[in-house]
C-alpha cells in the first residue's frame, strides 16, 4: 500500500481542460516527480490531492485516509508548498511563520531557523512587499519546518535563482534521508533528476508514463556528437553502418544513437577517421519526456 494513492482521479472543466484518469501510487521515502507542460493538469491533481477541490471521478487516499473537505487529521502530518502564492497582509514574514507554526502545534523553531539561515530569508521584510523570490523561500520555510512525514509540493523552486535552487536541492535530499515522502510537481528538470526516484509524465490532462529514474540515469542507449576535419571524411562516414540521427553538412558533423555494447565497435571505425571532436550527449529526462510526448501526438 502506498503512503500516496490516487484512483481515476478526473476533473473535467470542458473543452479537454483538467484531469482524466489519472491513477498513481507514491511509495513510502519516495521523491515522487510530477512533470509535464504549462496547463496539462499538475496543479489540478495536487489541489484534489489536497482537498481544495473536488473531481468529478475517482479518489486520492494519503496515509489509508480518504481525502475529502475535512482534513485536520491530514494537515498534521502533510506540508505543502502552493504554486500560488497569496499571503495574507498581516505583517511581516515573522509574524506569518509564528501563526504557521502555532497551526501545526511546533514548538521547537531550531529547524526553522535553520532554514530561514540556509535560504537566507529576511523575515523582516513585510510580506505584501517580498519579491517572488522571497514569498517562495518563506514558503518553503513554513512547508517544511514541522518535519512532516509528507511533503506535497507544486513547483516549489519558481522564483528561486541558480544558487538557491541548489539549496533547495540540499533542504530535499535531507527530507528524504529522514524518511518523508514527497511528491514534488516542477519544470526544472534538472532538480527533478538530482531528486526524484519515479517520475510521473502527464500530458493533456493524462499520465502517459511513469518512469523510474534509474531507466534515465543508466540508459544503455547512447548519443554522440561527432565532427569530422574533412568534408571527405564526413560523406564516407555517412556511408557507415550507423544510426544516424542527425547531420549538418555545413559543420561536417553528424549525431548518432549506439547502444551501450556497440561503442567499441564505432570507436573502431572512428579510427579511421580524422575526428574533430566526439562528444557524448547526456540522455536526460527532457529528451525522455520530449520522446514520449512526439509518440502521443502520433497515436492521437
Amino acid at each position: 500500500m502506498g503512503i500516496i494513492e490516487i484512483h481515476n482521479l478526473t476533473k473535467d472543466y470542458g473543452l479537454s481542460r483538467g484531469i482524466f484518469d489519472v491513477s498513481l501510487e507514491v511509495k513510502k521515502g519516495e521523491i515522487f516527480g510530477f512533470v509535464g507542460t504549462n496547463g496539462s493538469g499538475k496543479t489540478t491533481t495536487i489541489r484534489n490531492m489536497m482537498g481544495f477541490i473536488k473531481p468529478d471521478y475517482g479518489s486520492v487516499r494519503i496515509l489509508d485516509h480518504k481525502v475529502n473537505y475535512n482534513t485536520e487529521y491530514l494537515m498534521k502530518h502533510i506540508g505543502y508548498v502552493p504554486g500560488e502564492i497569496s499571503f495574507p497582509d498581516i505583517g511581516d514574514g515573522n509574524a506569518f511563520i509564528k501563526i504557521q507554526a502555532e497551526m501545526i502545534g511546533l514548538k521547537n523553531m531550531d529547524y526553522a531557523n535553520y532554514l530561514i539561515k540556509k535560504l537566507g530569508l529576511d523575515t523582516s521584510a513585510n510580506l505584501k512587499r517580498m519579491s517572488k523570490g522571497m514569498k517562495q523561500k518563506t514558503a518553503i520555510v513554513c512547508g517544511f519546518m514541522g518535519k512532516p512525514d509528507i511533503l506535497i509540493l507544486d513547483e516549489p523552486s519558481t522564483g528561486l535563482d541558480p544558487l538557491m535552487r541548489e539549496l533547495f536541492v540540499d533542504i530535499l535530499i535531507e527530507a528524504k534521508q529522514r524518511g518523508a515522502t514527497i511528491f514534488m510537481s516542477s519544470h526544472v528538470f534538472e532538480e527533478i533528476e538530482k531528486t526524484c526516484d519515479r517520475v510521473a509524465l502527464l500530458h493533456n490532462g493524462n499520465i502517459i508514463d511513469i518512469v523510474n529514474m534509474k531507466v534515465i540515469h543508466h540508459n544503455e542507449l547512447k548519443t554522440y556528437k561527432i565532427e569530422f576535419e574533412s568534408n571527405e571524411d564526413y560523406q564516407k562516414f555517412l556511408k557507415e553502418q550507423i544510426n544516424l540521427i542527425s547531420k549538418k553538412d555545413i559543420y561536417h558533423q553528424v549525431t548518432v544513437d549506439i547502444m551501450d555494447n556497440q561503442i567499441n565497435n564505432l570507436m573502431r571505425t572512428l579510427s579511421m577517421y580524422k575526428v574533430k571532436y566526439i562528444k557524448e550527449e547526456k540522455y536526460t529526462l527532457e529528451k525522455y519526456f520530449l520522446k514520449k510526448i512526439i509518440e502521443e501526438k502520433k497515436n492521437d
